[in-house]
């Protein structure tokens, strides 16, 4: 692997910002790629705009895919970010927005499959609006996925640059409390107070979360009320759920969705369900020995995070995550990625694919 070259590619990605939530930077940031990935892989992708967000996909081979290289070129990073946190190498270290999430794993991903003498039956798959939850780009994810022998999802390392061999399902809610307005001083028996029953519900909700099977259920955001003299007719509140087994998650959504009131009179409308499948060990296994062969340094481990592997495993192709960029900061200002190891992941990553088809 070329590093000084993987650093130029990086570079370029790194340097045009792509917010997932501007569809014109997300379509910028596409046709950067696509160049990126002309210069390395010698043909054009596919563009696939679904809901104005540009993806990419490069197929090789006449038959349907066998390795499916999966990544996200959008970021968390608003427009404008890049003057307050630069593209730069320091020492080790490179730094500036959506590099380890998941930029460097976009050129890793690129530069695996240039390096194979054969890319018959390999699939590369890059979204663009993998930071908002794949709303559009879930299908065809799923479709991308599914009769593959392999997923390889190029996001970044745990840290240490373990792999990703866990990752907990997600489930998102919104919790609304229909109540009664009541003037808050003549008369508030006549209301029944929303704000009251949230908080009821509230607490309800968070002690279905269960530590022992790494269950997460967190409240999150509330609103209730219009005016300060106003028995609360309204309110809401979102919940965040993580599990790690498909029966937790199970477990948990059939409580949400059967919660009642405690108040007279009050209603509830439970909105919202499974968002991602977890990723369970079992859909890494085997993947992961495969990985252990050419490194028997690489550690595992399990994640909160979810990624687009949920989806992969969710359809039932074995799914080896966290192969991308050694470092850490994801989101934050201290992003950054360990540049010598780029060329060996990237390295691992073509040595996993040729394993997986056969040559």
């Amino acid at each position: 692997m070329n590093l000084p070259e993987m650093l130029a590619d990086l570079r370029e990605l790194v340097t045009c910002e792509s917010p997932s939530d501007d569809r014109a930077a997300v379509a910028r940031s596409a046709e950067v790629l696509a160049a990126v990935g002309r210069r390395r892989l010698g043909v054009d992708p596919e563009r696939i705009v679904l809901d104005g967000r540009t993806h990419l996909r490069w197929r090789f081979g006449d038959g349907p895919p066998r390795v499916l290289l999966l990544g996200h070129h959008d970021t968390v990073w608003p427009l404008g970010s890049l003057a307050l946190h630069p593209y730069e190498i320091e020492g080790e270290f490179l730094r500036g927005p959506g590099c380890f999430d998941m930029k460097a794993g976009v050129v890793q991903a690129l530069h695996a499959v240039a390096a194979l003498p054969d890319r018959a039956g390999v699939s590369v798959l890059i979204t663009g609006d993998e930071e908002l939850g794949s709303p559009s780009s879930r299908e065809l994810i799923e479709q991308e996925a599914t009769g593959c022998a392999a997923a390889l999802v190029l996001e970044g390392a745990a840290d240490g640059g373990a792999l990703k061999t866990e990752r907990k399902g997600v489930s998102l809610y919104l919790v609304r409390i229909l109540g009664r307005a009541a003037h808050a001083g003549l008369e508030p028996e006549a209301g029944v107070n929303a704000t009251v029953e949230l908080a009821h519900q509230v607490l309800a909700v968070q002690a279905l979360a269960d530590p022992v099977s790494g269950t997460s259920v967190v409240p999150t955001r509330t609103a209730a009320g219009t005016t300060t003299n106003t028995v609360p007719a309204l309110g809401e509140f979102a919940v965040d759920v993580r599990a790690r087994t498909v029966a937790e998650q199970l477990r948990v959504d059939a409580a949400l969705q059967a919660l009642t009131p405690v108040l007279p009179g009050a209603r509830i409308v439970v909105e919202g369900g499974p968002n991602r499948p977890p990723l369970e060990a079992t859909a890494s296994d085997a993947l992961y020995l495969r990985a252990m062969a050419f490194d028997g340094a690489l550690e595992r481990a399990a994640v909160g995070g979810a990624s687009d592997g949920n989806f992969t495993a969710g359809v039932g192709t074995p799914t080896l995550d966290g192969l991308g960029a050694v470092g850490g900061g994801a989101h934050a200002a201290g992003e950054h990625v360990v540049v010598a190891e780029m060329p060996r992941r990237a390295a691992l990553v073509t040595a996993l694919v040729r394993e997986v088809t056969g040559r």
